[in-house]
């Protein structure tokens, strides 16, 4: 009960921390002429992603592999099974034309195929049996690419400053960082350990669903508000921009520090899973953009699969 409710605060703040590292690297990005592509592509799918990050890496320094793989596969499958299952059910989302037509096709003709594409790496350095630095920087030079890529392509107008306060955004940057850095390594880490040895279960399904949740909350608050707001770009932007940071900056953060090695029946199977629910994020885009819309039989049957899932990684220990 005790790591139970250690888990609860330990989510609360990383919520907080997640949510004050957002908005205040967005100001101070913005006093640095930032472009506003740059922010949402970069800024903000790595504020959504810290909580995964610092969690990796705490997990990493306390020797938990399981821990660190099963919070950025089960994060992945979480953000397309659960969070946009519920956007999706909560306000369908519709292709209008104009700027949302443009955005569908590009997401299917680049950061989606990237996103296929970097699932599958993983699945491939699982089978190969090893999950260490060389995979580490393999993935952190995609990353680099995709930047820069980003950078490139990417609207260059500088935002505006107004109403920007440069002290403010550095103070609440270095809060919701210690926030962050808190919140995982004194709270949800080591009481995730804890919870999976007093039930009985490995530490890759805790990360796999508990911590996972966890750390996606910042997702699943951004991607539920933008729905309601009918910003359905946003919800698929920052899903897709989070599964990419996911593989591509935070499990290699973890492997950097603590390599180890996979077998296909331990670890392959999750990653598996993982691909397929980036195949159905992809085919649910692709139809977005032939002017279906992504609706509630979509949600249904995003969290149809994702339920399921969940409740077999218990029942296989």
């Amino acid at each position: 009960m005790i790591s139970v409710l250690l888990i609860v605060l330990g989510i609360a703040v990383l919520w907080a921390g997640g949510e004050v590292l957002v908005r205040s690297v967005t100001g101070l990005a913005a006093v640095m002429r930032v472009s506003p592509t740059v922010i949402g592509l970069t800024v903000v799918a790595f504020g959504t992603s810290a909580p995964e990050l610092v969690t990796a890496v705490s997990a990493a320094l306390r020797d938990s592999p399981g821990l660190i793989y099963g919070n950025v596969v089960g994060s992945n499958i979480a953000n397309v099974g659960l969070i946009l299952g519920l956007s999706a059910l909560a306000v369908p989302l519709h292709n209008h034309g104009g700027a949302s037509e443009r955005q569908a096709v590009r997401l299917v003709r680049r950061e989606l195929p990237f996103m296929l594409a970097t699932s599958f790496l993983v699945l491939a350095f699982v089978a190969f049996g090893h999950l260490g630095r060389f995979a580490g920087v393999v993935l952190l030079a995609l990353m680099a690419y995709f930047l820069v890529v980003l950078v490139r392509t990417g609207d260059v107008e500088p935002p505006s400053t107004q109403g920007v306060n440069a002290l403010k955004a550095v103070l609440g940057t270095l809060l919701g960082l210690a926030l962050l850095i808190y919140g995982a390594d004194k709270l949800l880490v080591p009481a995730a350990k804890a919870l999976a040895s007093a039930v009985g279960v490995s530490e890759q399904v805790i990360g796999l669903t508990v911590v996972a949740f966890g750390t996606s909350v910042p997702e699943l608050a951004a991607c539920l508000v933008a729905a309601y707001r009918n910003h359905h770009g946003i919800v698929l932007g920052n899903i897709i921009g989070s599964n990419v940071f996911n593989i591509l900056l935070v499990l290699p953060a973890g492997t950097i520090l603590r390599p180890f090695a996979t077998t296909f029946s331990a670890q392959g199977l999750d990653a598996v899973v993982m691909l397929a629910f980036s195949l159905l994020l992809f085919l649910a885009v692709y139809m977005l953009r032939h002017g279906r819309s992504i609706g509630r039989t979509w949600g249904i049957l995003l969290l149809a699969a994702y339920g399921p899932y969940v409740a077999w990684l218990f029942t296989k220990q």
